[in-house]
């Protein structure tokens, strides 16, 4: 595949990064857009002007290179998940609302340009690779923290209702990607609420 053409205002802005970070926010340019597969570490160089000598100063494979992008993906998702646990402290049912108006909010990127974590593990098929143990790890500590919001939430079974929540979590991204559910977004926090409701009523 060829490399995307360069967005209006992209090169002064990529300009003013440190190397490394260029060379990152290109390659999540080009794995969103082409797939970890398809997109060679020339292609990486080139969209962040610089050379594949330097690219591989930073990253030794094209393997870590991924890693490390999915790594920061990861974090973000972490960090939404601390802020809605510090802003909703010890109330389980506005911290799971939370989380799922978050990844509500991001429905519209992911319509555009995927799911990072699916779009990868579609590209890595050793499931050995680094990178699928990475998302595997980041997906299991993420319902570890939802199954203890369901708790604090008054759930008869957090460990089930977690499970409901995160498919529909994931669910919710893959619809909104593939286009088959209209108000994805809204669909989706009530089906949360839902499970709560249900959850609650049971305890």
């Amino acid at each position: 595949m060829t490399s995307s053409p360069p967005r209006p205002g992209r090169d002064s802005r990529i300009a003013q990064l440190p190397p490394r970070e260029r060379i990152l926010d290109a390659a999540e340019e080009l794995f969103l857009s082409e797939g970890v597969r398809a997109v060679g570490v020339q292609a990486v160089a080139e969209r962040a002007n610089t050379t594949k000598t330097a690219l591989y100063r930073h990253f030794a494979t094209k393997d870590v290179l991924i890693e490390e992008w999915l790594r920061i993906v990861a974090a973000g998702y972490a960090a939404a998940f601390d802020r809605v646990e510090a802003e909703h402290r010890d109330d389980g049912r506005a911290q799971v609302l939370a989380v799922a108006d978050f990844v509500a909010a991001g429905l519209p990127d992911i319509a555009r340009r995927g799911c990072p974590f699916v779009n990868s593990i579609a590209g890595l098929l050793d499931p050995a690779h680094p990178a699928r143990r990475l998302i595997g790890n980041h997906k299991a500590e993420q319902r570890r923290r939802l199954t203890a919001m369901c708790e604090r939430a008054g759930a008869h079974d957090p460990d089930d209702a977690s499970a409901e929540i995160t498919f529909l979590l994931e669910g919710a991204q893959v619809s909104v990607q593939n286009g088959s559910v209209d108000r994805v977004g809204e669909r989706l926090v009530a089906a949360v609420r839902g499970v709560l409701d249900r959850a609650a009523a049971t305890a």
